[in-house]
């Protein structure tokens, strides 16, 4: 019908045009509805960023909320933890608390209440102590060997740390009931330690072997009966009583005192070896300060109180020096008037080119800069000749005329710190036996330790008061022949090719004497006192002015080192190590004798079947020169800061022997750090 009205052509387009309309306007409905897509994409992007936003600010939100939760929980913990501590604590030192039951029968020996006479003085023998029947672990010890050990210092407790209980039946003989940790005795003198801190009962040391102690002094030893004379002194009457102490093997461990160096008026100088000495030299220091503060001291005076001089640049010198300067640096202007810090002075008044001379040089040097920086005045190439009650005189090498000029310097507080001498026992000990002993400065021991010339052979001498006898100019051939091979050919060479002969008549130069005296230092420690500064003494020996010196001279200055120094450094180091070696030994040597039945005496056992000869290991020195420290280790020298001065810290509050005195350090230390030092006494 269509067909007819319009015709095929009119047709034909009237469909084209009405395809066209219908594809536009799919078109314009396709591009509206992606227009419309667009449009929603964007607003449920933004619908998205504000449901983000305060999500964002919720996270953040709790987050804080979480940390609040958790500090106010950490706190929660550690008020708890100290209070439930605290009340634990006061629930346990109440059970400490109580009466003491006393029985009515209390088992005594006999002798030990009427003890029998006897010895080369008919004195009392102490032959069973008061405590002998308090515990059944006692009354066993009571038949086995008796083992005195005369000291309470390094040395014995390294005995008595090293010793296996219920071997001996121990008794320690010292007139000081405590073992005092003596490389911190600087500290303790000017406030930064308590002295208590330093201190362990040695009863309470004995306890652990089941031991018994006498506060008493050994007087002299009695080699062919076996026995030690002790005497005390009655406090109340000032009478002094003596009794022998029947021993079956005794260690002498009695350390030394102070040398004197044949110098007049020490009785003006203070000293720093015992407790009371640190006490008296805290009151010391206390008293100059007060009395510097009042208004009839001139400022001349005030400079004199204020003035700290220490003759001797060793360790305990050295570190007393660096303690006092920090107490002036630190303390003293919080407290008092500043007046009083400008005019303190501190003086070190040493006989060497340099402080700490058996050291490496290097940390020699350092504490060298390190005093010079602090205003520390270290005075070397000087020897004091005579101590005055408010000064000091000495003589100074002058570096440029090298005359020694006459010096005076006066004082407030004077410290002698200048090495060891030999302890009247000690001393008693080699007149005794001066038929095997050679050297008249100690007690001289093989190298098991055991005193050379006493009949039995059980007794042993350890620490301060014993060396062991080296042979330096007996060795002479040895050791120029080794020198001369290291130096001059190769060291795997054989040192046969070289002669004795060839030896003795050689003539050797300053020069390579200072090497050969550097070698002997590395071998022998304890000769680098006399063999650091060798040039020094060696014009003695060089007669004829050649600057060489031939065997003999070289086998005198060997000789005469080896009648001045001793084996070892004296040490608490040394001292320890050599009581650890006893202990372990002697414990060795019991449990190989073969004791048949009881109050019989076991078999003797030689040391030398049992145990190895004792073979000191220097594990370095270390010194504190105010805050900072030095470590001469072996093959290694470390100096540093207050690092350094913490490490020094940790090493000495490892060696301590107890648990107590590790909390009293850590304490004093901590105290020092929010209170600063405290000199008060009573």
């Amino acid at each position: 019908m269509l067909n007819r009205l319009c015709g095929p052509r009119t047709l034909h387009k009237t469909l084209v045009s009405s395809c066209k309309h219908r594809s536009a306007t799919r078109a314009l409905r396709s591009q509206q509805a992606l227009t419309q897509n667009v449009r929603l994409l964007h607003y449920s992007r933004a619908l998205r960023q504000e449901i983000r936003a305060p999500a964002k600010k919720g996270f953040f939100a709790e987050g804080f909320g979480k940390l609040i939760r958790w500090s106010i929980f950490t706190t929660g913990v550690v008020v708890s933890s100290v209070g439930i501590s605290l009340v634990a604590f006061f629930l346990y030192d109440a059970t400490t608390y109580g009466d003491c039951e006393i029985p009515e029968y209390i088992e005594v020996p006999k002798l030990a209440l009427s003890p029998e006479l006897g010895g080369p003085e008919n004195l009392p023998i102490l032959r069973d102590n008061l405590d002998a029947y308090d515990s059944e672990v006692k009354e066993k010890l009571s038949y086995r060997p008796k083992l005195v050990v005369l000291g309470s210092g390094w040395a014995s407790v390294g005995v008595l740390k090293s010793l296996a209980p219920g071997e001996y039946d121990v008794t320690v003989v010292s007139p000081q009931n405590y073992f005092l940790f003596t490389p911190l005795l600087p500290s303790a003198a000017t406030g930064t330690l308590e002295v208590k801190s330093l201190m362990a009962s040695i009863r309470k040391l004995v306890n652990e072997v089941s031991g018994h102690y006498l506060e008493a002094k050994a007087e002299k030893v009695e080699f062919a009966e076996n026995l030690v004379k002790v005497s005390q002194v009655n406090p109340q009457s000032g009478e002094k009583r003596f009794f022998y102490l029947p021993y079956d093997k005794l260690v002498i461990a009695v350390g030394s005192t102070a040398n004197t160096h044949g110098v007049e008026g020490l009785e003006n100088c203070s000293r720093l070896k015992t407790a009371e000495d640190a006490i008296n030299l805290r009151r010391k220091i206390k008293d100059n300060l007060e009395l510097a503060c009042l208004p009839t001291t001139s400022d001349e005076e005030r400079k004199k109180l204020l003035s700290f001089v220490v003759c001797g640049g060793g360790p305990t010198g050295v570190e007393f020096a660096a303690e006092v300067f920090d107490l002036m640096n630190e303390d003293l202007p919080k407290t008092y008037p500043r007046i009083l810090r400008q005019q303190v002075s501190v003086h070190i008044i040493q006989s060497r080119s340099n402080i700490l001379n058996t050291y490496d040089e290097t940390i020699s040097e350092y504490a060298m800069q390190r005093f010079k920086k602090d205003d520390i005045d270290v005075l070397t190439n000087s020897r004091v000749h005579k101590i005055l009650p408010d000064r000091v005189v000495f003589t100074q090498k002058n570096a440029e005329t090298g005359e020694n000029e006459l010096k005076e310097l006066p004082f407030g507080l004077c410290l002698w710190s200048t090495g060891v001498a030999q302890n009247p026992l000690a001393k008693q000990v080699v007149q005794d036996l001066s038929a095997f002993q050679r050297n008249r400065r100690a007690i001289e021991t093989d190298s098991h330790l055991r005193v050379l010339g006493a009949p039995s052979g059980e007794v042993y001498a350890i620490g301060d008061c014993a060396t062991v006898r080296t042979d330096l100019a007996e060795h002479a051939v040895e050791f120029v022949r080794q020198f001369i091979v290291n130096k001059h050919l190769h060291p795997t060479r054989s040192t046969e090719i070289i002669t004795d002969d060839d030896i003795r008549h050689l003539s050797i130069s300053y020069d390579e004497i200072r090497d050969l005296a550097r070698e002997l230092v590395r071998r022998h420690p304890q000769t680098r006192e006399f063999l650091y500064n060798v040039e020094d003494i060696l014009p003695k020996y060089d007669v004829t002015n050649r600057g060489s010196i031939d065997f003999d001279q070289i086998t005198q200055l060997l000789r005469d080192v080896e009648s001045k120094a001793t084996s070892m450094p004296a040490t608490a180091q040394r001292a320890h190590q050599q009581g650890k070696y006893i202990g372990k030994k002697l414990t060795k040597v019991s449990r190989c004798s073969e004791t048949t039945r009881v109050n019989e005496s076991p078999q003797l056992i030689a040391d030398e079947s049992v145990y190895k000869a004792f073979k000191y290991v220097h594990l370095g020195s270390l010194a504190y020169i105010g805050n900072s420290a030095v470590f001469d280790i072996p093959g290694y020298s470390f100096v540093g800061g207050l690092i350094a001065m913490y490490l020094w810290r940790g090493i000495y509050f490892a060696q301590t022997v107890s648990l107590r005195t590790r909390v009293l350090l850590f304490m004093d230390w901590l105290k020092r750090g929010f209170f600063g030092r405290d000199i008060l006494t009573v």
